[in-house]
């Protein structure tokens, strides 16, 4: 069945079955790689993407139930203010290891910044709590969250 959905501010037609995990969708059909599958449980985070500004595991919903949400991934995140902010500190802060969580992290860390400007640890810690990295580099994580806020305020 042909599903019209918005991603990245355009309108796409995906001619999938109802149940198709978004992640799929976006890998797959709009052929947009940087979303990742990792457990496919939405307990990774690897596959996390903006679903009407908050941030979404898309491994687990179904494009049935998008409606006219528009879907934010990180091939476009760089486009609103906070997330250049964001991309620009991971840059700085050479948070990446070997990278495959990092957009999960990118737009768990942009959803956060843009509700929270100058989060504390604890806004911090819930907002990427479920955001896995396997390369620990949780410190750097942190370090270049607080940078994206500095950022804003300079």
């Amino acid at each position: 069945m042909p599903y019209i959905i918005q991603v990245n501010g355009k309108q796409h037609t995906a001619d999938v079955e109802s149940e198709t995990p978004l992640l799929w969708v976006l890998r797959d059909t709009l052929n947009l790689k940087g979303t990742k599958f990792g457990c496919g449980a939405a307990q990774c985070g690897a596959c996390t993407v903006h679903l009407g500004g908050q941030a979404t595991r898309s491994c687990q919903i179904p494009v049935s139930v998008l409606g006219a949400s528009n879907v934010t991934t990180i091939e476009a995140i760089g486009e609103t203010p906070v997330g250049k902010r964001v991309q620009q500190a991971w840059l700085e802060l050479d948070v990446a290891q070997c990278g495959y969580c990092q957009s999960g992290q990118i737009m768990s860390a942009t959803a956060l910044l843009t509700k929270i400007p100058n989060p504390t640890d604890q806004d911090i810690n819930q907002a990427m709590n479920g955001n896995l990295c396997r390369c620990a580099t949780y410190t750097r994580i942190r370090a270049a969250i607080k940078r994206a806020a500095e950022l804003a305020r300079a």
